[in-house]
């Protein structure tokens, strides 16, 4: 069973991120568009689940799934859309995960929701602290379960999301 645990921000997170950009871009070459580090890993002194979230924008989601074999070798594991339409979700590390990519083909309005999510909590301070906290809470009375988990933070993220749309309206 995974545990969900909340911890301090940890300053190795970037560079971890950038490891695994590299990879991924060696491993899809041009299927690639762009490859964003997103989540609350991506947001200095947030603290987050350790696990590193990846936004990858691909040239179309046909060519990724043709690159089934690439992610799997490299760790990946597929779980299709996983409850997004157009998305392709992977993660790496079984119970112990330490990666999750969510891929895009160019122009799904998934990206913009992602980026500005994360860049509104990179220059909201005080949200970001806000988020942190309900974020501990939810760890420690979720009992290990991510459904639960992700619904008690979900009303925060709804509300806030809305506030970095329209900020970058």
């Amino acid at each position: 069973m995974r545990t969900i645990a909340v911890v301090p921000y940890d300053e190795k997170w970037p560079e971890a991120f950038c490891d695994e950009r590299s990879l991924i871009k060696e491993m899809l070459g041009d299927v690639a568009v762009t490859i964003y580090h997103i989540g609350s890993t991506a947001v200095p002194g947030l603290s987050a689940k350790p696990v590193i979230d990846i936004l990858l924008e691909v040239s179309t989601i046909d060519e990724l799934d043709k690159c089934q074999t690439a992610m799997s070798n490299a760790g990946y594991v597929g779980r299709g859309e996983n409850d997004i339409p157009g998305r392709r979700y992977f993660i790496k590390g079984g119970n112990c995960r330490s990666h999750q990519v969510h891929a895009f083909s160019t122009g799904h309005e998934q990206i913009e929701k992602h980026l500005a999510f994360r860049d509104y909590l990179r220059k909201n301070s005080d949200s970001a602290g806000a988020y942190a906290e309900i974020k501990r809470a939810a760890a420690r009375v979720c009992h290990n379960d991510p459904q639960g988990y992700s619904a008690l933070k979900a009303k925060f993220i709804e509300h806030h999301l809305q506030l970095a749309l329209n900020d970058g309206a």
